[in-house]
């Protein structure tokens, strides 16, 4: 059996010439450009220099920015035969000592450093006895390229990645994924998608989420195209500080053929568009993507509200959005191009079989699931005696097979009246008025719903609590809309505190932060 990884080298083999990677230029470094022939070099030797230092089954820890180091860091421990463990810079000491703790060695790019050495001053008990070795200067010591390095991808089934995935403690779940796991779910992507879609990929979310990896590395290389990086220094998309309207100048600078998009940069891309109301498509692609088609777009990660979706649609511009999770190996399912129902998360892949249970939880197996979790944590997914994960999403499957999220099953709000509320569709749906940059819907046990705010820079609250009301007025149930609103200005600490890196809220701890805030209002009261 040829493995995705044997693909890629493959294709860098093959296509020597051809540029692998851009990493585009900023205000202070220049722009990089990496053709296959030297990402293979690279690659290869930092895979023998891990050979003389790990013994294959390794675990090794990466810790590195959005880089060219840590895609030939990612290469090389998959062509290795190691177990990587890639960890977000955003993470605190106390998240990242919980993944790494498992690892024999540590592999850093120069803002990795920074990052872990902060890590080791914050926990030095956890930190202090962990071999760091720097990417650069391990592909620079390694003078020849052993047999061993270059032979070892090949092989069995195996435990290639242990990816993060949020919990309801400080400490991030660790999921076990398997090289044939994501042969799977590469195969089924390359049905509902071309090569030609792929040539350039916009990567904008940090590679230390695996769906990034799948479609910003592994299809790209295997397509023979190219994957445009931003210039160093940028955060990407989930770090504290990065805001998603400011990616919309990168998009049109890229030109991308394909992008994945998280919810909120969809919503900029739907209100950059609308200021734009007079262009035609050719003309809006060319404003909004650099380029007269519009690229490839996938979304997930969050419910994007459907008329924000549809907007984008009447105006020529198709987003395809899908679900997923990493116990799966990331996608269960997506709409295509051929078959997109607005609304809905798309049918599950070839590969995957839903179901859902009595209560309306979704139930998924396939050939692409995970080989367990690395840790414990109470919002672990359970897998039955017959192979069905149970989600912990509830969800409805039409007739048709195409899959609607409605929440997630531990996430559901019960008010003082006894309704049932699933926060996620309303929020979604709330996120879509300009101005807000995130909203997290609260209300257990009580009468009505309040909402807390995060709003954009230089936003008038008083003229946004307005505009949320006549939205929940126009478009959501009266259960589902909030009465009361909570503004706070978005800041990068806020996010670190209230948020999970992949942008996810820690409910409790937002409960936890409007009671204080209101609190504090109180006690200043005259």
């Amino acid at each position: 059996m040829t493995h995705f990884i044997d693909s890629i080298r493959t294709t860098m083999r093959e296509r020597a010439g051809d540029v692998a990677i851009v990493q585009l230029g900023g205000t202070v470094t220049p722009g990089r450009d990496v053709t296959y022939g030297t990402l293979a070099e690279e690659s290869n030797a930092l895979a023998a220099a891990l050979a003389a230092r790990c013994a294959p089954g390794s675990t090794v820890g990466l810790v590195a920015a959005n880089s060219v180091a840590w895609i030939e860091a990612d290469l090389a421990l998959l062509m290795g035969g190691h177990v990587e463990v890639p960890v977000p810079l955003a993470f605190s000491a106390e998240q990242a000592a919980h993944l790494l703790g498992a690892c024999s060695v540590v592999l850093t790019d120069d803002e990795g450093l920074r990052r872990f050495e902060a890590w080791r001053a914050a926990a030095p008990q956890a930190f202090q006895s962990m071999p760091c070795l720097s990417i650069g200067e391990l592909v620079e010591d390694a003078a020849t390229v052993t047999a061993r390095a270059l032979s070892i991808g090949t092989q069995a089934d195996r435990v290639c990645k242990v990816i993060h995935t949020s919990g309801t403690t400080s400490a991030p779940k660790g999921v076990r994924i398997r090289v044939n796991g994501l042969d799977a779910l590469l195969a089924s992507l390359w049905r509902h998608a071309s090569r030609d879609e792929y040539v350039r990929y916009l990567n904008l979310v940090p590679f230390s989420l695996l769906i990034e990896q799948v479609t910003a590395l592994y299809m790209p290389f295997a397509a023979g195209g190219t994957v445009v990086l931003p210039p160093v220094g940028e955060a990407p998309l989930g770090d504290p500080g990065a805001v998603a309207a400011d990616k919309l100048a990168l998009l049109r600078r890229a030109c991308p053929s394909a992008v994945t998009l998280p919810p909120s940069l969809v919503e900029a891309l739907a209100m950059a568009a609308d200021r734009l109301p007079d262009l035609d498509t050719a003309a809006l692609c060319e404003a909004l993507f650099g380029r007269p088609t519009a690229p490839l777009i996938a979304a997930g990660g969050a419910p994007v509200a459907a008329d924000t979706i549809r907007r984008l649609d009447a105006r020529g511009i198709t987003v395809l959005q899908g679900y997923g999770l990493s116990e799966n190996s990331s996608v269960v399912s997506w709409n295509t191009r051929a078959e997109n129902r607005i609304g809905s998360v798309g049918k599950p892949l070839a590969h995957v079989e839903c179901k859902l249970g009595p209560d309306g939880e979704l139930g998924v197996r396939s050939a692409s699931l995970f080989a367990g979790y690395s840790g414990s944590d109470p919002s672990a997914c359970h897998t039955d005696a017959d192979g069905w994960l149970w989600t912990g999403d509830l969800a409805e499957i039409d007739a048709d097979g195409f899959i609607t999220i409605i929440g997630r099953k531990k996430n559901l709000i019960i008010t003082a009246h006894g309704r049932n509320v699933s926060p996620e569709p309303a929020e979604a749906s709330y996120r879509s008025v300009a101005g807000v940059a995130d909203i997290v819907l609260l209300g257990e046990g009580q009468e009505t719903l309040s909402a807390y705010v995060l709003t954009a820079p230089g936003v008038d609250q008083a003229r946004l609590r307005h505009e949320l009301e006549r939205h929940g007025e126009r478009w959501l149930s009266g259960v589902e809309r909030a009465s009361t609103f909570v503004f706070e200005a978005d800041a990068p600490a806020l996010r670190a505190s209230l948020f999970t890196v992949t942008g996810r809220p820690r409910r409790q701890d937002v409960e936890r932060h409007v009671r204080a805030k209101a609190g504090a209002t109180a006690t200043h009261q005259p």
